[in-house]
Formats: structure tokens, C-alpha cells, sequence
């Protein structure tokens, strides 16, 4: 039961006690895979990024700063109504210049142009895709072709939650995550180990074709 309960807090942050202190996890323990993954995706300055599963917002912050020239923006999605309500007052200066724009909405519907974002990327999120590949195919609608998509996570972290059955069904294996970017349309999938302040993680690449 607590393992079902931490796993659906972990998908979906709700305005509670275990949602607010899930937060707290999220800023801190996420923050390099954050860092890391708005690092690895090569953002430039004219470019439209799209963070999947923003969370608090740290993504969308350290990725929105790097976005200096006028076409530059930041697009964030997050099926959590909580999670939406505390990026937006993280990223409050970059919606209200319009750098910044969040939805908050299911990863696999987006109300998003087709091929309209250069780079994507997020961290610990795809596991919690009730369907990879819905929303493999929705991701690689939106994306331009040629573009990157970079995923972070330490695997060995999600085995351990894993096998004690907080994260559902087998969606938080890389190798099913990779197999639905493939099948939907991306190329030159990939997965990497890196490190970054002693801390090794893993890095998943894709370009769309």
C-alpha cells in the first residue's frame, strides 16, 4: 500500500503533506539531473526548449536564462496541478515577459504546434507514462527534425524503487523507453553514463527524425 501511495506522489505531487515534501526532494536530490540535462541538450539562444514533467521549476529556470535572444522560449508541461502552481511562481518574472509559457496538461496530449521545439529534456519522468509510446509520438509531433531530446536519471536509484513496486509496471526500464523512441520516429537513441560532482547518472539521447 505505502508503495503504491509514494509511487502515485512521485507521478503526480498533490497539494499535501507527502506532495510538499516531495517537493523538497525534488530541489534538491533532481537539481544536478537538472542541471546536467539542460547542459547536455546544447541549449542556444534562439531556441524553443520544452521541459517535460517541469516539477518546481528549476529546470525551466536554469534553461530560460540561456534563452537570450527574442525568439528564444521556454515551454514547460506537468500533469500536476501543484507542481504547475509552484513553477509558475518560481519562473513568475520569465511568464509575465513571455520568455516562459507552462501548460499544465498530460505529457502524451500537449497543446503544442508540430515541429516547434528544437530541444526537450527532463528527469525522472517517463516511468510514470502509463504509454511510452503515446507520448514517444506525441514528443516527436512537436519536436523539429533534427532535434535533441535528452533524458537523465540514476538508474540504479529507480531499480531499488522499483523492486519494491513503487514504480508501475516495467515503464521505468531505459531499454523500454528507448524501444518507444524508436518505434516512434527518433534516431541515434542512446544511453550514456556521465558524472558530474561525483555523482554518477545516466544520460538517454534521441534526434527526431
Amino acid at each position: 500500500m505505502w508503495a503504491t501511495k509514494l509511487g502515485s506522489q512521485l507521478g503526480r505531487p498533490t497539494r499535501s503533506v507527502g506532495g510538499w515534501l516531495l517537493s523538497k526532494m525534488f530541489k534538491t536530490r533532481n537539481k544536478v539531473l537538472e542541471e546536467r540535462a539542460v547542459q547536455l541538450c546544447g541549449v542556444q539562444p534562439g531556441d524553443t526548449v520544452l521541459e517535460l514533467g517541469h516539477g518546481p521549476g528549476l529546470g525551466l529556470e536554469l534553461a530560460a536564462k540561456l534563452l537570450t535572444a527574442p525568439t528564444g522560449h521556454m515551454i514547460g508541461v506537468d500533469y500536476s496541478d501543484y507542481m504547475h502552481q509552484m513553477a509558475k511562481e518560481r519562473v513568475k518574472k520569465f511568464l509575465e515577459s513571455g520568455k516562459v509559457s507552462l501548460h499544465h496538461c498530460d505529457v502524451s496530449a500537449m497543446p503544442l504546434k508540430d515541429n516547434s521545439v528544437d530541444k526537450v529534456f527532463h528527469c525522472n519522468c517517463y516511468y510514470f507514462w502509463p504509454d511510452l509510446r503515446k507520448a514517444a509520438l506525441e514528443i516527436h509531433r512537436v519536436m523539429k527534425p533534427g532535434g535533441l531530446i535528452v533524458t537523465t536519471l540514476r538508474h540504479s536509484h529507480v531499480a531499488v524503487l522499483a523492486a519494491k513496486r513503487v514504480m508501475p509496471g516495467e515503464n521505468w526500464r531505459p531499454e523500454a523507453y528507448m524501444a518507444a523512441l524508436r518505434d516512434s520516429g527518433f534516431t541515434d537513441v542512446r544511453m550514456e553514463d556521465t558524472q558530474h560532482r561525483n555523482i554518477t547518472f545516466q544520460a538517454i539521447y534521441a534526434t527526431a527524425l
